[in-house]
């Protein structure tokens, strides 16, 4: 999208998505897509940031929580976009391959395991077990547990734009995540 197309705050989300290090995909990523629907832009925007960096969910579980449904949602260019980001967030490099690889999570510190639990089951077999959900309360209480389903819910949206607008990796790059 043109940024001369774009209203006052478009041109403003635009120009901050285009600046090197303010976001990880820049326009290559949701932000590019947002774009074309100005009126949700602010809204989105907003949530985007309260969810990512105010809501206090740490960098790490953010990061998981990302990952898991990148992986569930076979989302090349999101993992792609989010490994690093998690490893640079804290996010263990075993917790990535457990995610990656869908394997069991039963090695792995009871927050990794229950996010990523809570991820699969819900983006994956699209219901919650009661013991996935009553570690997850327990693990976060009411108001994180929420925020960071909320997170999920909206790296799914992510996820599903940068599907249906077929958003690819970079030139050359290997798709990151195996067919599985």
């Amino acid at each position: 999208m043109a940024r001369d197309s774009l209203g006052e705050a478009g041109r403003r989300i635009f120009d901050e998505a285009a600046s090197p290090g303010r976001s990880l995909a820049g326009l290559k990523g949701p932000i590019g897509i947002w774009l074309y629907s100005q009126g949700s832009l602010p809204h989105l925007k907003g949530l985007h940031q309260y969810l990512r960096f105010d809501s206090g969910i740490s960098p790490a579980v953010r990061e998981i929580a990302i990952l898991v449904v990148a992986r569930e949602m076979s989302c090349q260019f999101q993992w792609a976009t989010h490994e690093g980001a998690a490893l640079q967030a804290g996010a263990s490099p075993t917790t990535i391959e457990v995610i990656k690889f869908r394997r069991g999570t039963e090695s792995l510190n009871e927050q990794d395991a229950v996010v990523i639990e809570l991820g699969r089951q819900a983006f994956g077999a699209h219901a919650v077990s009661s013991d996935i959900y009553d570690r997850a309360l327990t693990l976060f209480g009411a108001t994180m547990l929420v925020d960071i389903v909320l997170l999920m819910g909206t790296a799914a949206a992510s996820s599903a734009l940068l599907t249906i607008f077929d958003m690819q990796l970079r030139p050359g790059q290997e798709p990151p995540l195996p067919i599985l």
